[in-house]
């Protein structure tokens, strides 16, 4: 296991971990990350993670940003490790800067209510833009790892998807008669008098109405830019280089949400690097005292509690069955729960250790 993990690091362009929340799947990112670095690679890790816990414990006093940074403490061989936090609606307008005309272009997307609420709040850009992010780093010269901590959700293909759903939806009715006004010459009060229009003015508010007419007629002329960028990132999220690996935590929802998404990746053609199970109850062994247990006394009560602790794992193994099966010849990585939070490096590397073996 130790060896082919190693290689899915070794080997990848993009690792994306993957998971349901709650499952270690930030902090395990950081720890392919560091190994990553320590073997002489030149690796980011984005996170979606806001809280300041992963940035202490890789020593980012200032936190996390929307830019990478580096983390001196941590590379080798040549190898560097940095460290960002996504910010959807940075990344966002950064994509209309790439593909606006002029700076008025930008400046008219930019201010527009319906923009700057559907660049916050609408569902599945927060997927979309970690897809994005992906793309500009993997062809930043800086690294030639990049390891993406995708958001949790309860649809974990929305990650995936995201790209396609962007470039469906430009070539989807309902944009295309959104683009009519512009299309047709028409001005943004003219547009709102026409009885389509005004039709759905009733429905979602002239002020709304208003806002989005501008803001498409802002947008004319992009489309083909966006449409061909998310076409490049479903082709990246897809290709060899590109290592998926699952993350899940010996309970029975996020195994079954990781059998659930490992499926569906197999269904698509797209196999499974690696998967990583976290907080296992540790193996302490077995006493069988047979005939002596009764003089133990008061130690009685320890031997109860290692039994109990025993079988518990067996239960959590038991579990991750399904999981197993459906991983085949990839590498499955069994971590321990530890005795103490993940705050800083040493946990990390404690982390690292039991995922790659000690430091060489």
């Amino acid at each position: 296991m130790t060896a082919s993990m190693s290689d899915v690091v070794g080997d990848a362009s993009v690792v994306v971990c993957c998971g349901s929340g709650g499952v270690g799947k930030t902090t395990t990112a950081a720890v392919l990350g560091i190994h990553a670095a320590r073997v002489g690679r030149r690796v980011v890790v984005v996170t979606i993670d806001p809280a300041k816990r992963l940035a202490d414990a890789l020593g980012l006093e200032a936190g996390l940003s929307s830019e990478p940074q580096l983390v001196d403490s941590v590379g080798s061989n040549g190898g560097e490790l940095w460290a960002m936090m996504l910010d959807t609606a940075a990344t966002f307008d950064g994509l209309v800067r790439t593909h606006a005309d002029d700076p008025e272009q930008v400046d008219r997307i930019l201010t527009n209510p319906f923009y700057r609420n559907m660049a916050s709040a609408m569902s599945g850009t927060q997927e979309y833009m970690a897809a994005e992010t992906l793309h500009a780093l993997h062809h930043d010269d800086r690294f030639d790892l990049v390891v993406v901590d995708t958001p949790p959700s309860r649809n974990a293909l929305d990650f995936l998807d995201a790209p396609g759903v962007l470039s469906r939806f430009l070539d989807h009715r309902v944009f295309k008669l959104a683009m009519l006004p512009t299309r047709s010459g028409l001005k943004i009060f003219g547009a709102a008098a026409q009885p389509i229009f005004k039709a759905i003015g009733k429905v979602v508010g002239s002020d709304v109405l208003a806002d989005s007419l501008a803001f498409f007629q802002a947008f004319s002329g992009m489309e083909t830019g966006f449409r061909e960028r998310a076409d490049d990132v479903v082709a990246l999220l897809r290709a060899d280089g590109t290592a998926f690996v699952v993350i899940a935590s010996p309970r029975h929802d996020t195994i079954t949400e990781a059998v659930w998404f490992t499926e569906q990746l197999q269904a698509q053609g797209v196999p499974l690097a690696a998967a990583i199970v976290n907080r296992l109850v540790p193996d302490f062994g077995s006493v069988d005292l047979g005939p002596d247990a009764g003089a133990l006394g008061d130690l009685a009560g320890l031997i109860g509690n290692l039994a109990e602790l025993q079988a518990i794992r067996d239960a959590e193994l038991a579990s991750l069955a399904p999981l197993l099966d459906l991983a085949g010849d990839a590498p499955v990585a069994l971590l321990p729960l530890l005795d103490q939070d993940v705050h800083d490096l040493v946990a990390l590397d404690r982390i690292s250790t039991e995922l790659f073996g000690p430091r060489g």
